[in-house]
């Protein structure tokens, strides 16, 4: 008889639909929150322009941040510290601002901020920008490009936590499977030994978070992985508390794997193995939504809203996964190298399996809601691309998982006659092997039984092979375990990534920052354009004079990227008032010489933030338009 892949059954295309319609209704239904910390404000505002040095600097963020006396730098045009390294708690209800005091008697010029912090999720944050004293000035600061948890350290601590969880996964998973479904299997080699590399996966993992945390959130040099003094000021945060009750619920994990393939595996009486099968289940399911919790109480769902449900959700969830990917890894293991696995077994996952996606889907939905919240951030923000990546191929495992479960229904119909007939050939060559060891001669007949036995299994491995159901099932359970590896991967990159919900907040928190002009002095501003033609590159100087309301000067000067100066065919300048729907009011300045260009009279009706948009046309083909937001009256 030929065997086909089963079709999809129209539950699945369901149940789909359900979860697409109630993620819309969350979605649609979202109100603002945070969760992963970004920078919303700062005092000055990034590129403003001040009459006189102000006595602090002050950043305010989406959520709680942990400062150090380094979290906040200053630096003046000529690189040196100008702040007083003592950072100012000035939090107040929900607002969180943090500033730091700066030195008396600052020179005028071009200052930069950089700040880096550690959030209440546990990820690294950085950022830098500059404001400016009196005028603005060259500088000879030069920050690093690498970010916050960026570089090698980043690197090694992204692969250690998706083997953290992959670990997770395969030692709860694996667990759960042998004890649900496959008591036998706590017997099989194979099995054994890919739950105790789950455990060690997991255990080597933890370390190396351990040891690279303090790196990872500052220097980022891997080098002060093994400074003591970082090391103890990890263990004093959220996170290395968090690691460390992992470490030490991983000793809790290492006795219940002792008893599961120790005692356990070896209890023959029915009554025995079911108690000791119930004390396991019940200290298992214990341990494992302890290390579960060691994720919620340090990561997305311990900040934000609804933090008191949010965490309980990210343990069921974890459970889930590990209950489903965990399970299903240690049956590919026993379809490929065990002797046999029981039909029995195999359906027995399968309920699991689909009890497991159930639970992944009522809270993957929340989870959803919770940290993307509209329909803007799911597209437009990358916490919400990737969210979507997690969705289709969560949706293409369940379409595999669904096959699966359809050869699971017809490998595990009733055995026919031939089947038993060679099942019972197979049970009686075992027992002519042994009793042959017992009455002839102990070493002959102890080879005599090995080879026997050992023909045995190779032929009951060529007729499991040729079964056309279980190669059916082993092709899809193998296609199920690679699209879980990449799951698991994208799954990995969205906990160290900003949530949608947050993203858009200090968007909108930063988005009208721009440099604020000093009264009775010009606003001088810098815009690089690059028009993508032939000497296309370069920066236009903008100056308006006095830079108030009524009657100013502009002055345009278009440069060279070495500073000489470069002549267009044509610019043009247009200023907008979005606040009060002024604008654009279209300037066509003069050339006056190579270079420089200019327009006297130009009229700034009332003061706010302006948009000032600069259009720079290299050649018959190639313009840009280049836009900064400055501050009038």
């Amino acid at each position: 008889m030929t065997t086909t892949a089963p079709r999809l059954g129209t539950a699945l295309a369901r149940l789909l639909i359900l979860a697409a319609a109630l993620l819309g209704t969350l979605l649609a239904g979202a109100a603002p929150a945070s969760a992963h910390a970004a920078l919303t404000g700062s005092d000055p505002k990034d590129g403003a322009v001040v009459a006189t040095a102000p006595k602090e600097v002050n950043l305010t963020f989406s959520e709680q941040v942990a400062m150090s006396p380094d979290s906040i730098r200053v630096l003046d045009p000529a690189g040196r510290r100008a702040d007083t390294g003592e950072v100012i708690n000035l939090c107040s209800d929900s607002v969180v601002r943090y500033g730091v005091a700066l030195r008396a008697g600052l020179p005028d010029g071009t200052y930069t901020v950089a700040w880096q912090t550690v959030s209440a999720d546990s990820h690294p944050i950085s950022g830098a920008f500059t404001f400016s004293i009196g005028a603005p000035s060259t500088t000879s600061v030069a920050l690093p490009d690498r970010t916050a948890g960026g570089g090698l350290v980043g690197a090694l601590y992204g692969i250690a936590r998706y083997l953290s969880y992959a670990g997770f996964a395969v030692l709860v998973g694996g667990g759960a499977f042998v004890l649900v479904c496959w008591p036998r299997g706590a017997s099989v080699p194979p099995v054994q030994q890919t739950v105790v590399r789950g455990w060690l996966t997991l255990t080597g993992a933890t370390l190396v978070m351990l040891l690279l945390r303090s790196p990872y959130t500052g220097s980022g040099e891997l080098s002060d992985a093994f400074d003591l003094a970082g090391l103890k000021a990890v263990l004093e945060t959220k996170t290395g508390a968090a690691l460390t009750s992992r470490l030490l619920l991983l000793g809790a994990a290492a006795l219940f794997v002792a008893v599961l393939f120790g005692a356990y595996a070896r209890r023959t009486d029915p009554k025995e193995k079911k108690d000791l099968a119930f004390g396991l289940g019940l200290g298992g399911t214990v341990v494992a939504a302890g290390i579960a919790g060691t994720w919620a109480l340090a990561e997305h769902a311990s900040t934000g809203i609804q933090p008191g449900i949010a965490m309980p959700v990210d343990i069921l969830h974890l459970l889930a996964v590990a209950a489903w990917l965990g399970g299903l890894t240690v049956l590919l293991v026993a379809l490929y190298r065990a002797p046999s696995v029981p039909r029995g077994a195999v359906e027995r996952f399968s309920r699991v399996a689909f009890g497991s996606v159930a639970v992944l889907a009522a809270t993957g939905i929340y989870q959803s809601w919770r940290q993307v919240g509209s329909w803007s951030a799911l597209t437009g923000t990358r916490y919400g691309q990737l969210l979507l990546v997690k969705i289709g191929l969560l949706a293409v495992l369940i379409g595999i998982a669904w096959i699966s479960r359809r050869w699971t229904q017809r490998l595990a119909a009733p055995a026919t006659p031939e089947e038993e007939a060679r099942e019972e050939d197979a049970e009686e060559a075992q027992e002519e092997a042994k009793e042959q060891a017992e009455a002839a001669d102990p070493e002959r007949a102890a080879q005599l039984a090995r080879q026997r036995a050992a023909v045995a299994t190779a032929r009951r491995k060529r007729e499991r092979d040729a079964d056309p159901e279980r190669a059916g099932l082993r092709r899809s359970v193998l296609t199920e375990a690679a699209v879980a590896v990449v799951l698991l991967a994208v799954t990995t990159v969205l906990t160290s990534t900003e949530p949608g919900r947050t993203e858009e907040e200090a968007g909108r928190g930063t988005s009208a920052s721009g440099p604020a002009a000093v009264p009775d002095r010009p606003v001088d501003i810098r815009l690089p354009f690059d028009t993508g033609g032939v000497d296309g590159k370069g920066v236009v100087r903008l100056s308006l004079d006095p830079g108030r309301t009524g009657a100013n000067a502009l002055h345009l000067f278009v440069e060279r990227p070495n500073g000489k100066p470069l002549d267009v065919p044509e610019i043009k300048v247009a200023l907008t008032l979005e606040a009060k729907d002024v604008g654009p009011l279209p300037i066509a300045p003069d050339r006056i010489q190579t270079g420089h260009w200019s327009a006297s009279g130009v009229q700034i009706p009332m003061p706010g933030e302006w948009r000032i948009q600069v259009t720079v046309r290299t050649s018959e083909i190639d313009q840009t338009t280049i836009e900064k937001n400055v501050k009038i009256g």
